[in-house]
């Protein structure tokens, strides 16, 4: 039987101008949010106490921005970069329109901006990816400009 093993996109495979849109979504949990929030040891009271985030224009706690890029990031590894991506070279503009909230459902898209063979390591290329997060309303969450550096095909 042929056997075909999941994995991300060699560099000459990425193309640009196309939307990869990267599914299932994540839905967050409170305790996603208390569990990361704790082991990076980011005691910010809008993340962890529900009595002083009801006093805040949110009206209620949020979910750690860092947690939000990170599974923006992590959405989209199966699709274009499982077993491919040598490193992340970098992060560019990364932003938080809008809060996510316990309960919210985050998905991801990603556009690659810029792509160009490595001019110091043959057989790999640099690609820029643009990531954005939505919630479950369509809403703009999150967005982050990575650099990353990206196998290309190995020889047959």
């Amino acid at each position: 039987m042929k056997r075909i093993v999941q994995r991300g996109l060699w560099f000459e495979e990425f193309e640009t101008d196309v939307v990869y849109d990267h599914r299932p979504g994540r839905t967050v949990t409170e305790a996603d949010n208390v569990l990361f929030t704790t082991l990076t040891m980011n005691t910010q009271a809008l993340h962890l106490d529900a009595a002083f985030a009801e006093g805040t224009a949110f009206g209620q706690r949020l979910v750690n921005s860092m947690f939000t890029l990170s599974t923006l990031v992590g959405l989209s590894v199966a699709q274009l970069t499982q077993g491919t991506i040598v490193a992340n070279l970098g992060f560019g503009a990364v932003t938080f329109p809008k809060p996510l909230f316990h309960g919210d459902t985050l998905y991801a898209e990603t556009v690659v901006t810029d792509r160009r063979e490595s001019a110091s390591r043959p057989g790999e290329g640099i690609l820029t990816f643009t990531h954005t997060g939505r919630n479950q309303h369509d809403e703009v969450v999150a967005t982050a400009v990575r650099t990353t550096l990206v196998r290309k095909r190995p020889p047959a």
